[in-house]
């Protein structure tokens, strides 16, 4: 075995000169962050080897056969991991799984890839975490800021931010931060984080503690200092909760639909109004891109980061208006004999869902289902009793969904093919209806993940 504790000890604040051993970088997960910390990590000097226990894909194995690093898939060689002096773990991999429990157990150090890679860029980070509305408000800020500097955009979205780091040296990156990726943290603190919001979720991940899980998103903020920014919603019973009971150092920015708010954003006679240090400015809502309250909250937090790195009003004005939103995100795919067909096949939990049932203004056909994580579907009854006219069960275990709401529509119908599903609502919808993807549970069921669920659910609607 190493000397790991002194290399523990170099790896602690990862300097980035080149007079310190830097010893064995394990990575576990051959994908997108596990491919991008690689690449980084062979360029600043470590000693690489990717382990992933399923089939690394064709496109993966290929950078990492050009690049010379050494890997390994469909198994894991635990003495070559458990001589590590670092493991970058990728966020899909649960710390309850045995090998990373002898990872920890061996005192071996583990990081994300957002831990790894900041340590090696001076650049302004805004970090964007919460339950829903994260990739939109991740991707809305990035088109806002995009005008006028020079930014990244990475996380949980697009290109790995390891990768973009070693190939563009971007000074500014949005990051798209999930909670798994936030429990392997250290050292990592962005000079600006948004929390756009807190509900159950990934509680299989949590041993069912909400409690876990909302002190895992609250992560985002640990290592912030007085000169940082934690923006967040203040109408989230949730986050202002914890917020009473928990002391943070960074500068407070709230936004709310119902509040007025002194330092922050809040919404007046359909205009959002954000002040920043006595600098106020004033954004109307009236031809938001985006669609829905939810949405309003969102465009707060952009408009916010974009206030705070000096963004002029024009552009943040411009951006909100011409900004597209998000793939798999309530997008309409297609109307056909005047039925709308709508793809929100990223709200893999209810929350997500709620928001897509409430902005619905016509009788929906709702197709729901997949890996519960948990779920508690009350919340959404009312909706369901007020505007979804027949249910159809798309999973492989559909009994909870038939309990929850068999008794509230007159159709209800399980499939476990996507093209199936959409035939039977082309069948049940009628002129004016929508037909609503918004499944509220996790892929893994039936598809690779949310986006292949997302484009076969478009394939099908266009080949109707």
């Amino acid at each position: 075995m190493k000397d790991r504790e002194n290399s523990q000890q170099s790896e602690k604040s990862f300097p980035s000169g080149e007079g310190f051993r830097k010893g064995l970088l394990v990575i576990l997960g051959g994908g997108e962050s596990g491919v991008g910390t690689a690449l980084l990590g062979k360029a600043k000097g470590y000693e690489v080897f990717v382990s992933d226990k399923g089939k690394i894909k064709e496109k993966y194995r290929d950078v990492l056969l050009n690049n010379e690093i050494e890997f390994e898939d469909e198994q894991h060689t635990e003495s070559k991991i458990l001589n590590a002096d670092i493991v970058m773990k990728s966020p899909g991999i649960p710390d309850k799984v045995n090998l990373v429990k002898q990872i920890h157990e061996a005192g071996i150090k583990v990081v994300s890839e957002i831990e790894f890679a900041s340590n090696y860029t001076d650049a302004t980070l805004v970090a964007i975490t919460g339950s829903n509305g994260k990739t939109t408000t991740a991707t809305l800020t990035h088109h806002l800021l995009k005008q006028d500097l020079d930014v990244g955009l990475a996380g949980n979205i697009g290109d790995s931010f390891a990768k973009q780091i070693l190939e563009n040296n971007h000074k500014n990156y949005v990051l798209e931060v999930s909670s798994f990726q936030l429990d392997d943290i250290h050292d990592f603190k962005p000079k600006v984080a948004i929390l756009t919001n807190i509900t159950p979720d990934h509680l299989d991940r949590y041993d069912y503690k909400f409690e876990n899980y909302i002190a895992s998103k609250f992560r985002i903020v640990e290592n912030q200092t007085k000169d940082d920014y934690f923006i967040y919603d203040a109408d989230d019973e949730v986050i202002v909760e914890w917020l009473a009971q928990h002391q943070i150092h960074s500068k407070k920015l709230p936004f709310s639909l119902t509040k007025v708010i002194e330092e922050g954003a809040y919404l007046d006679n359909n205009k959002i109004i954000i002040t920043i240090d006595n600098n106020q400015i004033i954004m109307p809502t009236e031809n938001l891109a985006l669609e829905g309250k939810h949405n309003i909250k969102n465009a707060m937090a952009a408009s916010t980061v974009a206030h705070l790195l000096k963004i002029r009003k024009q552009t943040i004005r411009e951006s909100l208006e011409n900004f597209q939103g998000v793939e798999h995100r309530l997008e309409h795919v297609l109307k056909i004999n005047k039925v709308q067909y709508i793809n929100d096949s990223k709200a893999t939990n209810v929350n997500a869902t709620y928001f897509a049932l409430e902005s619905m203004d016509a009788p929906t056909v709702w197709i729901v289902g997949g890996v519960d994580k948990g779920n508690d579907y009350k919340e959404l009854f009312p909706f369901v009793n007020e505007k979804v006219k027949a249910i159809i069960c798309l999973g492989v275990d559909n009994t909870k969904l038939f309990e929850a709401f068999g008794n509230m529509v007159d159709v209800i119908i399980e499939t476990q093919y996507m093209a199936e599903a959409v035939k039977i609502a082309y069948k049940v919808a009628d002129a004016g209806d929508n037909v609503l993807l918004s499944p509220a549970c996790a892929s893994f069921d039936l598809f690779e993940n949310y986006e292949d669920r997302g484009r076969q659910f478009k394939n099908a609607v266009r080949n109707l």
